[in-house]
């Protein structure tokens, strides 16, 4: 069976509360574990997009318009859909495991880092495609 889902891939969730929006294999785990025995992928992805600007708006605008609101999940592979799109987040590797999900504080202190990774990217204008919303 190909690998379809390699860490850095750019997928889209099929159902659940973030169907609809983008997310970043962080994780594949291909035979499952004790806990989920499917096949599933760690995630992290974009819950509020960054709105539009344009030239005319001033600096503090523009910083409160730049704002991310990331999620971070588990997600079977039969939710996602695969695009042909990746994205190079090196940080992300060492921040999401499945440790990090078994505290909420550990979650919570993992979202503020993929927080503050995808605002990052965003402000340096790479990726476009992966801060738009799939239907404005």
């Amino acid at each position: 069976m190909v690998k379809v889902y390699k860490p850095g891939k750019v997928a889209i969730v099929l159902q659940g509360r973030q169907a609809g929006k983008k997310v970043v294999v962080i994780k594949q785990v291909d035979d499952g574990t004790k806990e989920r025995p499917y096949p599933h992928a760690i995630v992290a992805g974009i819950e509020r997009y960054p709105r539009k600007v344009t030239k005319r708006m001033g600096a503090k605008k523009l910083e409160r318009r730049k704002k991310v609101k990331p999620f971070i999940k588990v997600v079977n592979y039969s939710h996602l859909f695969p695009t042909r799109y990746s994205v190079e987040l090196d940080g992300l590797k060492g921040i999401l495991s499945a440790e990090s999900f078994k505290e909420p504080t550990q979650r919570e202190d993992s979202k503020k880092q993929v927080k503050k990774l995808l605002e990052d990217r965003y402000s340096n204008g790479k990726n476009k495609w992966f801060f738009q919303a799939l239907r404005f």
